[in-house]
């Protein structure tokens, strides 16, 4: 069997979610989110970020968050700001535009988008009423190329959403990874001071699912709830989103998993530098895209799952290489010993 470097949620979960959630099967709670997990869950992540006012709702999913967020902030005639690399602009099957809203693709530098871009689109659709109305900002963290914002270009960010009465909102599928790594210099608390809504995913960090939407701005809570009902987003057996949550911020354990995976991707980042490959981004997450000969990448796949990422010329092709809280130190070897064969032979 193939060793996957592919994604961050081939595993099932972590064992101490596993055993919580195994502890508690006969425990009897209240439903749709009003267990006492959940309720304590939400708790550890206002003092993690330190914002006791926040509002917060765990959901399955990732582009389910994204489509509630966006789809419950926006009117009709609103549109999204994303950076061209956004997930939500060609790995969401038109989720966001489902629910009627226009996303202007924003030029992205390192995966990231600049407060220029957002104020051109700002400034730009000022036709009124016969344009769109750009209303929202959206980023994710890590990026779509494992790059992370700096806590500067966030603060950048949203000083200019300010300036231009547009929302931000935080994608952080792996916001664990960005939070972790090497270069980062962004605080969970800063996630509070300088995004309106955010979300925690725990589905590539440990989880068997779930992400938690922080709503920081206290402006956007109303009827926020009843949203996630109607879009069905709102489960009977919430506890199993709580619990998860809870179990993963008691102990610091979201932080330690994000950071194994961080180590263990380090480790694959130094091997390809070392034996003189290019590598597409210079990342610090759990995220690597090395170019390789369409020959190396046969060879590499015949002992490893990973996703072909992006074609850079006739000959070499970027693959994507993404560890998790599970990737134990034998696989790490393996592909090591297989980068330095390969670089024999190149």
């Amino acid at each position: 069997m193939k060793i996957s470097f592919k994604n961050d949620y081939a595993e099932g979960a972590h064992p101490a979610i596993l055993e919580a959630l195994v502890r508690t099967n006969t425990v009897q709670q209240a439903g749709y989110g009003y267990d006492s997990y959940s309720a304590a869950a939400k708790e550890l992540i206002r003092k993690k970020i330190e914002n006791p006012e926040a509002q917060i709702f765990f959901v399955s999913g990732g582009t389910q968050a994204n489509m509630l967020v966006i789809g419950t902030l926006l009117r009709t005639y609103q549109s999204v700001i994303a950076p061209e690399t956004g997930h939500i602009a060609d790995n969401e099957t038109g989720a966001i535009e489902a629910v009627g809203h226009k996303i202007h693709l924003a030029p992205a530098t390192n995966g990231k988008i600049t407060p220029e871009s957002i104020a051109d689109f700002a400034t730009r659709y000022t036709n009124y009423p016969h344009q769109v109305q750009p209303r929202l900002v959206y980023i994710t963290n890590a990026t779509e190329i494992g790059t992370i914002y700096t806590l500067a270009e966030l603060k950048a960010i949203y000083e200019c959403c300010q300036a231009h009465n547009l929302l931000l909102f935080m994608d952080g599928a792996r916001l664990g990874s960005a939070l972790n790594a090497e270069d980062n210099d962004i605080q969970w608390k800063d996630l509070a001071r300088y995004t309106d809504v955010f979300y925690i995913g725990a589905t590539k960090n440990g989880g068997l699912l779930g992400e938690a939407i922080v709503i920081n701005n206290p402006a956007l809570t109303d009827g926020f709830e009843y949203y996630l009902k109607q879009q069905g987003a709102l489960l009977a057996k919430g506890r199993l989103l709580g619990l998860q949550f809870l179990t993963l911020f008691e102990n610091e354990l979201y932080d330690a998993l994000a950071l194994h995976a961080n180590q263990q991707m380090k480790r694959i980042k130094e091997a390809f530098v070392a034996n003189g490959y290019t590598l597409l981004s210079n990342t610090c997450t759990n995220q690597l895209f090395p170019i390789l000969t369409h020959n190396q990448i046969a060879a590499l796949a015949e002992q490893f799952d990973f996703y072909q990422w992006q074609k850079v010329d006739e000959q070499h092709t970027a693959i994507r290489l993404i560890s998790s809280w599970a990737t134990t130190d034998a696989q790490v070897d393996a592909l090591i010993q297989a980068i330095q064969s390969l670089a024999v032979t190149q």
